[in-house]
């Protein structure tokens, strides 16, 4: 277009110069001619013309004014205001109508097995069902029997999500995306995995809903086979796709991305229920900002009746996620300064680590950050890996409290590790090495199998995950305990003493046994150098510690022994004298509160006067 201007622009100057000498033609001519009566006709009617003729002079000139090149910058014309800069899509919300689900739930009975998410209920119990439901436990690790008996479509009752999630609105620019919904599931019971399937169709606008993707991990069971192909067939969004070989949830996941439709991938488990408008936050938050990856507010399907928990509109007490130094996966309450920041529950969640079941994330996004470690086996400690490589690449976790899906929680695994259970402890090696920097050995302390690995560099080929990390400019561990979990308290790198703590007079170690959290008393037990229960550190702060998951530390007050949470938690905190320890020369370990020293008494640890000549006091890190 500029180059057709500059070859006109010397015909637009020889019309307008021409015009310019005719207009002084007619103006003289008029000023002389109004005593010419005998003027010729023409002429005369182009005199009476002149002011005509003098505007499309003047409009002449201003077009070439306009053609010239502006030298001087100008103030930018007022503009009217635009609804939306995507042309696509409409301004505005999104109305009911168009967020309807892709399917109606049917009718429901109010006194069904389970209805309105309520707890299934049985008072008598034939012999051949109580044998049904002791196999669904063994064979489920969860209450099969009650599954099988509620409705497949059960509805949840009224939404009690609370008013500010109920009354949500979302704009329709940007769009919300549509999503795929992947499910893996291996030898699944039918009725929980249809449940979940019929949930999602129930409750997901058919406009957001591009497919259900089910991923069969090999299943054995038969009518996981074809008589689950040819049901899914009359749900016309519902496709299986099958791995032949075992190879657990994160191969399996990464198959259902590879054949996934949608924007959007949302990741669930094959024992959920989703809850009143459940998708569409998580679909609006990604609209916003697609580096973040969103996880639904998860509630309780009860495994023994699959009573659904119900959000409650006030006062609930929400949680994020966290992980401990063994990289096991946890949840805590909210720190003070993420409740400050949120002003109602339609406010997200940040999160330092996810559970890793049930999310949604952009599959652009998620192709970028590396997927899956493709080289992690079966399951476990993918979801901690996902963490640390989002938050350290430039991404977020998230929490969308508004969101609500249940999840049937199991207190154990009904299926096998065709490799064993030390795949666990190989994908944390995988991740500690690629994402923890020195910190890692915090965790090689608490697992001696992994520390073996890391010895043995038996965890695989890792180069390709380091490229990834270096390719995308990924921020150090440091930088993730400073600023997305500075609540974390980072134990000692390097204790005074640490590793299981032997009483040479029984030649048995100091145990904290089964599941104290604290309060319980200590025990002494059989070496066995696996860590876990024997795992003690004594610090550069002098407080002695079993700090493998929580932050617990030894007492002594009046000749008891005890074990509680740490006092000393970094800044602005100090160590109780109760809680002070001091190893001397002889091998005492001596309370520096009581002055008293610890020592075996029937094979239980006491305190007792410090005697250097006792060998029952003598102690040695081993």
């Amino acid at each position: 277009m500029r180059l057709l201007r500059r070859r006109h622009m010397a015909v637009r100057l020889v019309m307008v110069g021409s015009a310019f000498v005719l207009f002084l033609f007619i103006l003289q001519r008029d000023v002389s001619g109004r005593e010419q009566a005998t003027e010729k006709p023409w002429l005369r009617s182009l005199v009476s013309q002149k002011d005509h003729v003098l505007d499309l002079m003047l409009g002449a000139v201003h077009n070439l004014r306009d053609s010239m090149p502006k030298f001087q910058i100008r103030a930018p014309e007022p503009q009217q205001t635009l609804a939306s800069t995507n042309q696509s899509c409409l301004p505005g919300f999104y109305t009911p109508a168009e967020l309807k689900p892709f399917w109606e739930r049917p009718p429901q009975d109010p006194n069904g097995p389970g209805a309105d998410g309520k707890a299934f209920q049985k008072k008598e119990w034939t012999p051949q069902e109580t044998q049904e439901k002791e196999e669904g436990y063994k064979k489920h690790c969860f209450n099969a029997f009650a599954s099988d008996r509620i409705s497949l479509q059960r509805a949840l009752g009224p939404d009690t999500r609370p008013p500010e999630c109920v009354d949500q609105k979302f704009r329709r620019c940007p769009p919300l995306p549509a999503t795929s919904v992947i499910i893996v599931f291996h030898n699944e019971a039918w009725s929980t995995l249809l449940r979940t399937v019929y949930s999602v169709l129930h409750t997901t606008p058919a406009i957001l809903l591009k497919e259900i993707i089910l991923v069969d991990d090999a299943s054995t069971d038969e009518y996981l086979k074809e008589p689950l192909e040819r049901y899914v067939k009359q749900l016309q969004v519902v496709q299986v796709v099958r791995q032949q070989e075992r190879k657990g949830l994160i191969t399996a996941r990464l198959l259902g991305a590879s054949v996934a439709q949608a924007e959007v991938l949302t990741f669930l488990d094959a024992h959920c229920e989703c809850f009143h408008g459940w998708l569409e936050p998580l679909l609006a938050r990604i609209a916003e900002d697609e580096t973040v990856v969103v996880s639904p507010n998860i509630v309780t399907i009860d495994l023994n009746t699959f009573e659904f928990s119900k959000p409650v509109q006030r006062g609930r007490v929400q949680s994020r996620g966290n992980f401990d130094w063994s990289l096991t996966f946890g949840w805590e309450v909210l720190p003070a300064r993420e409740k400050q920041r949120r002003k109602d529950e339609t406010y997200p969640i940040k999160s330092p680590t996810f559970a890793g079941g049930l999310f949604s994330i952009s599959k652009s996004y998620f192709e970028h950050i590396g997927t899956y470690d493709n080289q992690m086996e079966i399951w476990g400690g993918e979801n901690v890996e996902m963490s640390f490589r989002v938050w350290q690449c430039g991404g977020q976790l998230e929490i969308i409290p508004c969101s609500v899906v249940g999840h049937v929680f199991r207190t154990k695994s009904p299926h096998t590790f065709p490799k064993g259970i030390n795949v666990i402890a190989r994908n944390q090696v995988r991740l500690a090495e690629v994402w923890m920097d020195g910190y890692k050995e915090i965790f090689y302390r608490r697992n001696l199998q992994a520390a073996q690995m890391a010895r043995e560099k038996s965890f695989g080929d890792i180069s390709e995950r380091l490229q990834l990390r270096e390719r995308l400019n990924c921020r150090n561990f440091s930088w993730f305990l400073d600023n997305v979990y500075p609540e974390m308290f980072v134990p000692d790198l390097k204790p005074t003493f640490f590793g299981a703590l032997k009483n040479l007079g029984v030649d048995h170690c100091l145990d904290v046994g089964e599941n104290n959290n604290g309060g319980k008393p200590l025990i002494l037990y059989t070496c066995h150098g696996l860590g876990g229960n024997q795992y003690f550190e004594y610090t550069t702060q002098r407080d002695l510690r079993h700090n493998i998951a929580k932050q617990l530390c030894l007492h002594a007050s009046a000749g008891t022994l005890g074990l509680r949470s740490c006092h000393f938690t970094g800044k602005n905190s100090q160590v109780p004298k109760d809680e002070e320890w001091e190893f001397t020369q002889d091998q005492l370990i001596r309370n520096s509160g009581s002055g008293t020293c610890l020592t075996s008494k029937d094979k239980k640890p006491v305190m007792a006067t410090c005697n250097p000549s006792d060998p029952h006091q003598h102690w040695l890190f081993i």
